[in-house]
This record gives structure tokens, sequence and C-alpha cells, in this order.
């Protein structure tokens, strides 16, 4: 057994410094198409990776992986219509007189974003703190509450007085480090189920509950998980249109390689439901007992990708005020309000009630980004033939359905 125990150290310290040495090159960093891909794939796997596979377990057992592969396709379809609006809309946007229903959805769509960001915020802080405790061995949720609200109003207090682009500047080194710490944790899952499946067969979960209505509205309430690609529609003005197109698709494929590569891995390690408290760093304490390196790996890429993703939404919510609201609202005072509103769901919302709320919040943008691509789709119908707008008008429809269901039917764990 120690001898089992150290080989999975090895093989996830060499997987983690052998990806940091590839993903820390200077020339990668530089990239102009990695950056593009580093920004949403930074989004999709950043928190979600944390908390999948213990609400999973919770929500489908032994059928996870499915689960995850059915939050991932309704990612992709939503990320199809966010690639039809980068094509479609800003075109119409930048000739300087867009359609009148399509300036009110695109509105519309800013402020609910902005106000899904705000959530998220609260999300990503949250579990930061959770995190951090977890690594000094303790479980407490009010003082989860008290240490991301430190963090929060110390994020809000930067972005009002001084703006928070120098915080920026650190995003691409933790996308890097992130994924270096995925890699090593991958690698030693791999090779734990290679063991056992050389001493044993294949392992399943023990916990291997039924699947009824509750399960289906706990999982319509997780697309957090999966979110975090429509920030490539916002990077025009570092990118061209089909930069951003192809590398959102790009991150999205990635991170579906990873979440499903994670799921299937870790599926014989579900033990039980999620506890009363601690659940959301459960991950840890599944996967420990397998090698001495998995919970501080853990811990890193949560500490490593918290805190920038928490930024990266407070200042997008900035921006997006800013701009819906034609300048009436000011970036800093944007970044005031997030923090005001991040501060009130810190303390009337566990972080299960938290992740159901940004999910609703991210997909009432969704569907509304859906509604905008039906109108324009409407506006360049000629450009297409009748079965290619058949078969759009029938995605945007489907994507703008599966969005009101989501918002009706999601609820959180517990």
């Amino acid at each position: 057994m120690p001898l089992f125990l150290n080989s999975t150290d090895f093989i996830m310290l060499v997987g983690a410094v052998i990806a940091a040495i590839i993903l820390f090159q200077p020339r990668l960093l530089r990239h102009s198409a990695w950056r593009a891909i580093g920004t949403p794939l930074a989004s999709i796997i950043g928190s979600g990776f944390l908390v999948a596979g213990p609400v999973l377990a919770h929500v489908a057992g032994n059928w996870a992986w499915l689960a995850m592969l059915g939050l991932c396709a309704l990612a992709y379809l939503f990320g199809a219509v966010m690639r039809f609006n980068i094509s479609h809309i800003e075109p119409l946007i930048a000739s300087g007189a867009p359609p009148a229903s399509i300036t009110w959805l695109e509105r519309i769509s800013s402020f609910a974003l902005a106000f899904a960001y705000f959530i998220s915020v609260a999300y990503y802080l949250n579990l930061l703190a959770a995190f951090a405790l977890k690594a000094a061995g303790i479980i407490n949720p009010e003082l989860v509450s008290w240490i991301s609200s430190f963090v929060i109003i110390a994020l809000g207090a930067i972005g009002s007085l001084k703006g928070l682009h120098a915080l920026e500047n650190v995003e691409m080194p933790a996308v890097s480090l992130k994924l270096a710490l995925i890699t090593g944790l991958l690698a030693g899952l791999a090779l734990t189920a290679i063991l056992e499946m050389i001493e044993g067969g294949v392992m399943l979960s023990e916990h291997n509950h039924a699947t009824g209505k509750e399960e289906i509205s706990i999982l319509l309430g997780l697309v957090i998980l999966v979110q975090g690609f429509e920030t490539s529609r916002y990077l025009g003005d570092s990118y061209p249109e089909k930069t951003r197109i192809q590398t959102m698709r790009y991150a999205q494929l990635i991170a579906t390689v990873i979440y499903m590569a994670f799921i299937i891995l870790i599926t014989p390690y579900f033990k039980s439901d999620l506890p009363v408290n601690g659940g959301e760093t459960q991950v840890i304490d599944m996967l420990a007992p397998l090698g001495s390196f998995f919970a501080p790996l853990i811990i890193l890429t949560a500490l490593a990708s918290q805190l920038s993703a928490a930024v990266a939404d407070m200042n997008g919510a900035g921006g997006l005020l800013e701009d819906a609201s034609n300048h009436k609202i000011s970036v800093r005072v944007g970044y005031f309000s997030t923090a005001l509103i991040a501060l009130i769901i810190t303390w009337s919302a566990n972080i299960f009630d938290i992740i159901t709320f940004a999910s609703k919040a991210f997909v009432l943008y969704y569907g509304l980004q859906s509604l905008t691509a039906m109108v324009a789709l409407m506006k360049v119908k000629e450009d297409h033939s009748c079965l290619r707008f058949s078969a759009k008008m029938a995605l945007f429809s489907l994507a703008t359905l599966l969005a009101i269901i989501v918002l009706i039917f999601g609820k959180p764990v517990g």
C-alpha cells in the first residue's frame, strides 16, 4: 500500500510539473489564440471542476458521467447561440443602426449577465474561503461567510477606488497553474484506476441511488458548472470575430474532455450524499486517501482559480453595467454594486443555493441571447437556404425552451 500511494503521488507530481513546464512557456502565454482560449476555459473549468464530483455523486451516482455529458451538451447548445450572435449580432450593432428589437434585447441581456456576475462573485469567493479553511481542517459555514465577505469588501474597495485592471494580469498565469494542477490530479486518478483494474477489475460507486424528478431538478440547477464560454462574446476589442468563434468552440471541447475524464475517474469514490456542512469541499475527503498530494493539489487548484475568476466577473459586471446604462453608471459604481449584492447573497444563502441562483441567472442570459439569435435569424433569412434557416430556428427555439425549463424547474441541492 505505501508503494501504491507513493507511485500515485509521484505520477501526480510529474504530471503537474510537465504540464506546468509546457503551459508556462512565455511564447504560449503570449500567443493570442491560447489567450483567447484561456479566458473562457478558465471560467468553464474553474469552480465547477471542484464541486462537480460531490454534487453529481449526490444527484446521479454511477450515472454521473451521463449527467455531466448532458450539462456539457446543454452548454455547447448555448455556445452555438453565442457563436451565431458573434457573427451576426455584432455586425448589426457595428452598422450603427441595428433593429430596435435587437438593441433592447442586447441591453436586457447585458443587465442579466451583470446580475449573473454579481452572484458568481459570491459563489467564487465563498468557495475560495471554504477551501482555504479546509486546508486548516476547518468546516465552518459562518466563518466561510466572514472570510468571503472580507475578500468581497477588499475587491469592491480596490475596484471602486483604483480599478481592477492591475489584478487582471494574473489571469493567464492562474489559468496555466490551474491546468497544470488538474493535469496532475487526472494523472494520479488514471494511475489509480489502472492499478485497481489490474488488481480487481472495474470499480463502481457504492452510492448509486435511484434518480427521479428531484434529482433532475437539481441537475437543471447546475448549469454554472459549465458556464463561462460567453466571455468570448466580450473579447471583441482584443480578438477578431473568427478567432473568438473558433477559440470558444475549442475551450468548450477541451473543458468537456477534462470534465468527462474527471467524473469517470472519480466515480468509484462516491460513497454517500453530501454532508449538511462542507459538501462543497467533499472532493478532498473523497480523494485524500488515494495519495498525500491529492488534498494539497485540490486546495491549490481552488485558490489558484477562485480569486482570478471573481476579479474577472467583478470587472465584467462593472463594464456591462456601464455599457447597458449608456455610461450613466460608471465602472467603479458597478464594482461597488457587485460587491454589495455579493455580500447580501453571501449572508442570505448557502453555497448550493448560490450555485442554483447563479445557474438560473446565467441561463436567463442565455435564453435572452437565444431570443436575440432568433430575431437576428429573421433579419438575415435571405442569406440562408430554407433548410439551414429551419434548422437554426429549431436550434435556437430549443435553446430558448431549455432555458425556460431550467428557470422554472431548477432547484438547489438539499
